[in-house]
């Protein structure tokens, strides 16, 4: 499997807020069932490329796309596109855990139940089986109607990663999703991150180089909005073309 068998794909893509570009023609191939980072230094467009794979900043006034998004070969742009339906298909998981103000067991199920999901048996299976799926399973069977507040940091992450895989997503975005929590929570979502390339493809905006060199196939390295270099993450880290990205992967700058 190589980047050249795309699941998303971007061409010449370009994102303004009003007049200021934030993007500059960016190409970049995600594979299917890998793993693909962004690094980059603060301000460079991580979360601005990653938040248009799933027209998130459709929503935000003032920006405008250029360019084109595929998902399976389709243009994510496209007038007929069902936007709904295509974001179910693309997960996210942001910096900060943001579970919802209800229980452990309705935060899992909330999707589902949006979607017409109504059968109790057809709900607790996939809530029992997405909070497998995100490591948890163990540490909150017993608990499940406690407010999900009371879950330490890690744990409210994980949670809002099986909150995000309970609808079956296809993708999951993830936008920095280690930063705000310890390091052995760390350890836990980027075991988790390896394991769930298995069924999904997987796209993590990371500023810290270490986790994209220990998660990803593949990086693409941002610089002001630009492609600097994409490719295998061990050639990335190893034997970059560019030297500024040799500058930035030795910590001369960012």
């Amino acid at each position: 499997m190589t980047a050249a068998n795309p699941k998303m794909e971007t061409r010449g893509l370009n994102f303004y807020y009003e007049s200021k570009p934030a993007l500059k023609a960016i190409d970049i191939a995600c594979a299917a069932n890998r793993v693909t980072a962004i690094i980059g230094p603060s301000g460079c467009g991580k979360s601005t490329f990653i938040r248009t794979l799933n027209r998130m900043n459709d929503v935000v006034p003032g920006t405008r796309v250029e360019g084109t998004i595929l998902l399976d070969g389709k243009n994510i742009r496209d007038p007929g596109v069902d936007v709904v339906d295509f974001r179910r298909r693309i997960g996210m998981v942001f910096q900060k855990p943001n579970p919802f103000p209800k229980s452990i067991f309705d935060n899992v199920a909330y999707g589902l139940r949006i979607n017409g999901h109504q059968s109790k048996a057809r709900v607790e299976e996939v809530v029992e089986r997405t909070l497998r799926e995100a490591a948890l399973w163990d540490e909150v069977k017993d608990r499940l109607d406690d407010n999900a507040f009371t879950l330490s940091g890690g744990q409210q992450q994980r949670l809002c990663i099986a909150r995000a895989l309970a609808v079956e997503p296809e993708v999951i975005l993830f936008d920095e999703p280690c930063s705000a929590i310890d390091p052995i929570a760390t350890a836990k979502i980027e075991d988790l991150i390896h394991k769930l390339k298995q069924r999904y493809t997987v796209v993590i905006v990371t500023h810290n180089m270490q986790q994209a060199a220990r998660v990803s196939d593949f990086t693409a390295f941002l610089m002001l909005g630009e492609l600097v270099e994409f490719g295998p993450t061990e050639k990335i880290f190893t034997t970059p073309a560019s030297k500024t990205t040799e500058d930035y992967i030795t910590g001369r700058f960012g």
